[in-house]
């Protein structure tokens, strides 16, 4: 007959483990876990750049180039209601955007409610691609055969309108010289005349369906729409007539 306490041990190794206690550290079971979204994120540094940066860009950049700010001190973390947040500026300087700056903006959750307003010192930059001098460019060169190329660049830090036009353009020339790897300013370039100081041409004179054409001498360079100076070559009389091509200027009666 076996004794007492080896039944026990029978008994015990029969049930396994199903009266034993949970270990810690176990995975909770699925039907214990929870779905709940959290109800608060953290408006640390990058967020609040990023929302200043996007409000920015809107309101005073738009389509002029990629903003890029930094702040020029410290940025002090702290919760957020979950969800998206807006930002309003409230003061900006009068010029707008620049290489450096002061701004105030206020921050919003989803339902309205105000998170704080803050005044910061920042540093921007404006990256756009921009027309750039390869090399040398000398006064009279056709831009469409000048070594140019774009390039990306911060124009927050240049000065002054920047030349603007399309690949290839002939009807464009340099007007001022400028150096290898300088962005082209807006007054380095100018129309390209089609009709040059001392040229002859035909100066058309209409009246109703009365044609009458006659030689001029070009006193100035001009473009087509160009009103400039002319002189009859046979009376040496000035006035001044339309450019309408290379070869043909209309004087108005």
């Amino acid at each position: 007959m076996k004794s007492r306490t080896a039944i026990l041990t029978l008994l015990l190794a029969a049930l396994g483990s199903a009266f034993c206690p949970p270990v810690l550290g176990d995975e909770i079971p699925a039907a214990a876990a929870t779905n709940t979204a959290p109800r608060e994120v953290t408006l640390d540094e990058a967020a609040a750049t990023r929302l200043l940066t996007a409000a920015l860009q809107q309101q005073f950049v738009g389509t002029g180039g990629e903003l890029d700010l930094r702040l020029t001190r410290p940025w002090i973390s702290r919760s957020a209601p979950a969800g998206p947040l807006n930002l309003r500026i409230l003061d900006m300087p009068n010029n707008g955007v620049a290489s450096s700056f002061l701004v105030r903006f206020e921050i919003f959750a989803a339902d309205g409610a105000s998170l704080g307003n803050w005044q910061y010192s920042v540093q921007a930059r404006l990256w756009r691609e921009i027309w750039v001098a390869r090399s040398m460019l000398k006064p009279g060169e056709l831009v469409a055969d000048a070594d140019i190329a774009r390039e990306r660049r911060d124009v927050l830090a240049l000065h002054g309108p920047l030349a603007e036009f399309a690949s290839g353009d002939t009807t464009l020339e340099v007007a001022e010289s400028v150096p290898a790897g300088s962005p082209l300013p807006a007054y380095a370039v100018k129309l390209h005349p089609v009709i040059r100081r001392g040229q002859t041409a035909n100066a058309l004179i209409q009246d109703g369906a009365l044609n009458v054409t006659m030689k001029v001498q070009a006193l100035e360079d001009g473009t087509p729409g160009q009103l400039i100076h002319l002189r009859n070559t046979q009376s040496n009389h000035d006035f001044c007539g339309k450019v309408l091509n290379g070869k043909t200027v209309l004087v108005p009666l």
